[in-house]
C-alpha cells in the first residue's frame, strides 16, 4: 500500500475533517461509476477508501506514523554508515604504506611463528654484510686502516672497531602493541582453520509490489535496483509485509564483503486486501437481496467464479467466509477468502422504495 497521506495529497499534521474533506472529494474524482471507460478507476477507488479506513482510526494512523518514522530512522542511519564505511575506505587508500613489522597484527605474529610468513627473512641474509660496507677487524688484531682507527688505537679510552657484525642501522620502526587475547585469538583461530570475520557493507532495503495473483502463483519476480536485476521468489508463506533477505546482493563497497538485499512484500491495491493468509473482496448487494437473501457468485483470487450463499437480512457489517481460498502460509496450509457484504442502491430511484421507506421512519403503514 503507498503512502495514504500521499494517497489522499493532505500534510502529516492534517486534522480529521480536512482528511474526510480529502476523501470524498477524490472518492468522487475516482468513483467507477464516474469513470466507466478507465480500467483503473476501481484500484483507486479501494486504493482512495483503504487510506481513509487507516487514517480515520487514530489507533491505526499513530501505529503507522511510528513505523513510518522508525524506518526513516533505519534509512537514514544505513546512509549515514555507508557514507563512514566510504570515508574511511577513501583515507586507507590514500595513506601512505606503513614501513615492514611496524603495524604486525596479531595474525601476522601468528603466521609468522607457524613459518609462513611470506616477509620472514632467510637465517642466512642476517649474516651477511650490508652492500657498500667494508668489515673492519676487531681490536684484538692490531690492524688499523684510516686515520680515524690510528687515533682510536693510539688514544688511552679508545673502543673497540666495529665488526661485521655490529654494522650500524637506522633504528627499525616501533612495533605497535599486540594485545594478549589478540594473540590468543589468532591461535585459536589458527587451530580451528577459521580466519577472521571480514566487515560487510550495509544492506539494501527496498520494496516489491505484488499483486494477489503473484502470491496465489507463487510467481519469481524481478526487481530492477541501481542498475542490476534482482530475483525474488514468492514462496509459500508470503504475503504483505514480508521480508525475504537476498544474500550478498546488496551495496558494493570495496575491500569489504558484498551486504545483503532486503526485499519487504508490499501487495497493490485491486478486488482483494491481505489479511494476513485470508484475502477480503466486498460483495455488492441490493436492499432486498439484502434482505430477503440470495444465491449468487464472487471472482475467486485464481479468477474463477464462486458460488455464494448471502443470508437473508444481511447488513454491510456481514462476512461470508469461504475455506481454502486465500494465501498458502508456510505450513502449506491455504486461509479463506473473506466476502464482506456491501449494501448498494439501484442507479435511480425507485418512487415505491422510497415510499416504503418514508413509511418506516414516520410510523405509517399503507
Amino acid at each position: 500500500m503507498r503512502d495514504p497521506y500521499r494517497v489522499l495529497g493532505v500534510r502529516r499534521d492534517a486534522e480529521q475533517e480536512e482528511i474526510k474533506a480529502a476523501w470524498r472529494t477524490l472518492a468522487k474524482a475516482v468513483h467507477p461509476d464516474q469513470n466507466q471507460d478507465d480500467p483503473f478507476a476501481n484500484i483507486r477507488f479501494t486504493e482512495a477508501g483503504r487510506a481513509y479506513e487507516l487514517l480515520r482510526d487514530p489507533d491505526k494512523r499513530s501505529k503507522y506514523d511510528r513505523a513510518h518514522r522508525d524506518a526513516e530512522v533505519r534509512r537514514e542511519m544505513e546512509l549515514r554508515r555507508m557514507e563512514q564505511m566510504r570515508r574511511q575506505q577513501s583515507a586507507r587508500k590514500t595513506q601512505p604504506d606503513p614501513a615492514p613489522n611496524a603495524s604486525e597484527t596479531a595474525e601476522d605474529m601468528v603466521s609468522r611463528i607457524f613459518g609462513v610468513d611470506a616477509r620472514q627473512q632467510s637465517p642466512a641474509s642476517g649474516a651477511a654484510a650490508a652492500p657498500g660496507t667494508t668489515a673492519q677487524p676487531s681490536a684484538g688484531t692490531g690492524a688499523v686502516t684510516g686515520a680515524g682507527t690510528a687515533e682510536r688505537s693510539a688514544s688511552p679510552k679508545a673502543q673497540p672497531a666495529t665488526s661485521a657484525d655490529e654494522t650500524p642501522y637506522a633504528p627499525a620502526p616501533a612495533r605497535r602493541t599486540i594485545v594478549a587475547a589478540d594473540i590468543i585469538s589468532g591461535l585459536m583461530r589458527r587451530i580451528r582453520g577459521t580466519r577472521p570475520a571480514v566487515e560487510k557493507a550495509p544492506d539494501l532495503a527496498c520494496d516489491l509490489t505484488v499483486s494477489v495473483t503473484d502470491l496465489v502463483k507463487q510467481a519469481k519476480m524481478t526487481l530492477e535496483v541501481e542498475g542490476e536485476s534482482l530475483k525474488v521468489p514468492l514462496t509459500a508463506g508470503t504475503t504483505e509485509g514480508t521480508v525475504i533477505r537476498l544474500r550478498d546482493q546488496g551495496h558494493r563497497i570495496n575491500d569489504l564483503k558484498r551486504g545483503d538485499a532486503v526485499v519487504t512484500i508490499r501487495v497493490a491495491p485491486g478486488a482483494f486486501r491481505v489479511d494476513g493468509f485470508d484475502l477480503r473482496t466486498p460483495l455488492p448487494v441490493t436492499i432486498e437481496d439484502a434482505v430477503l437473501g440470495c444465491e449468487t457468485t464472487v471472482m475467486g483470487p485464481a479468477d474463477e467464479p464462486l458460488p455464494v450463499t448471502v443470508p437473508a437480512w444481511s447488513s454491510s457489517d456481514h462476512i461470508i467466509r469461504i475455506e481454502g481460498q486465500g494465501l498458502v502460509d508456510a505450513q502449506g496450509k491455504r486461509g479463506d477468502l473473506l466476502v464482506e457484504v456491501r449494501l448498494l442502491l439501484w442507479e435511480r430511484p425507485d418512487d415505491k422504495m422510497i415510499d416504503l421507506m418514508r413509511s418506516l421512519r414516520e410510523g405509517l403503514y399503507l
